[in-house]
């Protein structure tokens, strides 16, 4: 039951932060269309989008997820998982996933229900084929950080897929992702400032009052993950699709998105304009970002040490862990961008956003065919790298000499700034110094009978011996060679 209450927690956690943000937006909207009740199915709407669920508004199909929404959910699942009460076993991890799962199924199915009657509703069909699925994944990922791949999964690999090079080519691949994303969120950013007074225009033309522009900011705010993986999919080559039967591709502009709404995002949209050259050019930006990060990564792991040969990978478990890497980031950004697309209608935006089934292979490609050598020179550069540079310490270190090069031979110049002084210089000064009294013999017997009347008899009178015969104390002297105890 911990498992279950913790789905639940994770499920009313998101579904709570949406709706104290509908609710906010509707006290201060002049003209609510409904009561509080219409606000919290609104959120209901939006929690169930951000799973990939599609919605139904009239006879019009809304399949566009917010990335950033998705965001939410999928982080609350992750630490859910981890932070339930279970033993971190293989076999416990799938099992704890699946419990918390199920009760995330639970309050997933209570919002379906509760946005039936609205007047934007959720596709049933489509909340049972993507909640459990967006669930399961974000679960697993969680239980599998804890205790690695399960057995069987291990089994079945090749020898060569354990579980280090697994985690390496894993933060390999989300390395490569952030790469792609990060370049095209430039590019995104560029298409909106050479665009910028028809973006500020849009937020004019779809609301009037306040309240409205403040939805759709943060409307925008929420969808510009999405931009930066339309970014990503345009300088990796496939482009995307802007509705109205469009392509946009560094190659080819085809079609006229002219009948598009006018909202802020879609400003950054490129076009035949000459000002967009500017941005075009910066295209190859994306793959030299993703493949960068990727190799650099992959560098780090395999010379986690710079210079040091002994805890170094081979080149060919580099170039398989950036094989492994490149077929993850594949499969990263083809999962985005099939999130980052959809339907926004049954006319022109039928069709938005790119394709999946052609960003997964060109990320694939790129990765590995220029970050599979690239990983390589750099490992080879940090392999050699500790290696130049005490040379060229050495060789700076070097004292200057006159053409004898030795530490202390002849013709070798003192160090700058280096004091010598005579022998005995130290001795000297310090017999002439205001406190020889102190250390006479005078001075310290005068102190000895000083201490010995304070002190009673427990300081005995200070007594010269000139003659050892006279010394009548029997000692013991221990005989080292034999061991035996002599008296003298």
């Amino acid at each position: 039951m911990r498992h279950v209450s913790e789905g639940l927690l994770a499920a009313g956690l998101g579904l709570g932060g949406l709706a104290a943000l509908v609710l906010l937006l509707w006290t201060l909207s002049p003209y609510p269309d409904s009561g509080a009740d219409g606000a919290l199915r609104i959120a209901a709407d939006l929690w169930l989008l951000a799973h990939g669920t599609a919605l139904w508004r009239g006879g019009s199909p809304v399949g566009l997820t917010p990335l950033l929404l998705s965001a939410l959910p999928a982080w609350l699942l992750f630490r859910a998982v981890r932070a339930a009460d279970w033993r971190p076993e293989p076999a416990e991890a799938a099992r704890a996933a699946l419990w918390t799962t199920g009760g995330y199924l639970v309050a997933a199915t209570g919002a379906v229900l509760f946005t039936l009657p609205g007047a934007v509703r959720a596709d049933a069909l489509s909340a049972a084929a993507h909640v459990p699925v967006f669930a399961l994944a974000a679960t697993l990922a969680g239980a599998w950080s804890v205790t690695g791949p399960p057995e069987w999964l291990r089994a079945r690999l090749p020898a060569a897929f354990d579980t280090r090079r697994l985690f390496a080519a894993a933060r390999i691949a989300l390395a490569g992702a952030v790469g792609y994303c990060a370049a095209g969120a430039l590019l995104a950013a560029g298409g909106l400032m050479l665009n910028a007074p028809t973006a500020q225009d849009g937020f004019g033309h779809l609301s009037a009052d306040w309240p409205g522009r403040l939805a759709v900011l943060l409307l925008t705010v929420s969808l510009l993950p999405n931009a930066a993986v339309w970014g990503a999919a345009y300088g990796l080559g496939p482009g995307f699709t802007p509705g109205s039967g469009a392509t946009v591709s560094p190659l080819a502009f085809t079609g006229d998105p002219t009948s598009l709404p006018g909202f802020p995002l879609l400003a950054a949209l490129p076009s035949g304009a000459p000002g967009h050259w500017v941005l075009w050019t910066f295209t190859a930006i994306v793959p030299a970002s993703g493949v960068v990060a990727a190799a650099a990564y992959a560098a780090n792991a395999a010379v986690p040490v710079p210079g040091e040969r002994r805890t170094a990978s081979g080149w060919p478990g580099t170039a398989l862990t950036v094989a492994l890497a490149a077929c993850g980031t594949g499969a990263v950004l083809g999962l985005l961008a099939a999130f980052a697309g959809g339907p926004l209608g049954t006319g022109a935006l039928a069709a938005f956003g790119p394709e999946p089934w052609l960003v997964a292979p060109a990320a694939f490609a790129w990765t590995a065919l220029l970050g599979v050598p690239l990983a390589l020179a750099l490992r080879l550069w940090r392999l050699r790298r500790a290696g130049w540079i005490r040379a060229l310490v050495t060789l700076g270190a070097r004292p200057a000499g006159n053409g004898r090069g030795g530490r202390g031979g002849r013709g070798t110049s003192p160090r700058p700034g280096r004091r010598h002084r005579k022998k005995g210089t130290g001795r000297r000064r310090r017999s002439g110094g205001h406190d020889d009294a102190w250390h006479t013999t005078v001075a310290r017997r005068a102190r000895w009978e000083a201490l010995r009347k304070n002190s009673g008899a427990l300081v005995p009178d200070i007594t010269e011996v000139t003659d050892l015969t006279d010394v009548t104390e029997v000692t013991e002297v221990t005989d080292l060679t034999d061991g035996k105890r002599t008296r003298p």
